[in-house]
């Protein structure tokens, strides 16, 4: 059975991903046959007796940058090298694009994605001309890619049909549709004096739907203003908003 979409990791350290790919909801996709997960140590691809993946830069300056033949050599033959529609060779950079929820919804539309995890300070320029689209997950400088990586794969897995049993789980998700997530509420209904809002055991599911639009923009417009920003608001939510605004401003 062909897998709905396939990850390569290419990535000097392939043990740091044994624990997370082998647990949870991407186990279990892995089982089903939905995805697939090769882990490429582009090490095993060096030319040189001691398989040196690394070098000093030219013009000098601190640190040690990756080759590029050890890398393209291990895309070559592994992968398509980004030539078709299906596929996207991803580099993980700080100074890529930033990743989001619409990334990764477009992204679990293709087939097959390679994902790089750079290391020490950097890469050989001409890395970049076999890149297809490059991504950072945040404003802050990690050790290396591979943490990026797992987040990439396990944020991208959730959206491919069959991962996640219930389609609305993921629908409702914060950041899916632009707004942060809504309160939730289980039992007890009573937690040390706390009470579930009375709304949500009303049964009245168009209130309850309301309720929950209505938090869901709350809590953007106090916690993620920005995200409302380029968002097309409906007449509803305008209405909301603006009932917001007078209650907590």
């Amino acid at each position: 059975m062909n897998p709905d979409l396939h990850f390569k990791i290419f990535t000097l350290f392939p043990g740091m991903f044994e624990g997370p790919f082998n647990e949870s909801l991407i186990k279990k996709a892995i089982d089903k046959g939905i995805l697939t997960i090769d882990v490429i140590n582009f090490r095993d691809y060096a030319f040189s007796k001691h398989q040196t993946v690394d070098d000093t830069p030219f013009g000098g300056g601190q640190g040690m940058l990756l080759k590029p033949e050890p890398l393209i050599e291990a895309l070559e033959q592994n992968t398509g090298m980004g030539k078709n529609d299906e596929e996207e060779i991803i580099l993980l950079s700080p100074q890529g694009k930033r990743f989001t929820q619409k990334d990764a919804l477009l992204l679990s539309q293709k087939k097959e994605l390679s994902i790089i995890c750079g290391h020490y300070e950097g890469f050989d320029e001409r890395i970049r001309d076999y890149v297809t689209k490059e991504y950072s997950i945040g404003d802050y400088v990690l050790t290396g890619g591979e943490i990026p990586a797992m987040v990439m794969v396990d944020c991208i897995s959730r959206l491919v049909p069959g991962v996640i049993k219930e389609e609305s789980s993921f629908l409702e998700d914060s950041f899916y549709n632009g707004l942060l997530e809504y309160p939730h509420y289980t039992k007890p209904r009573n937690f040390r004096g706390k009470e579930v809002p009375e709304i949500l055991l009303s049964g009245h599911h168009e209130n309850i739907r309301k309720w929950r639009l209505k938090e869901a923009l709350r809590r953007t417009l106090i916690r993620r203003p920005d995200l409302l920003e380029n968002r097309e608001l409906s007449k509803e939510e305008i209405k909301l908003l603006k009932e917001i605004r007078n209650e907590e401003f």
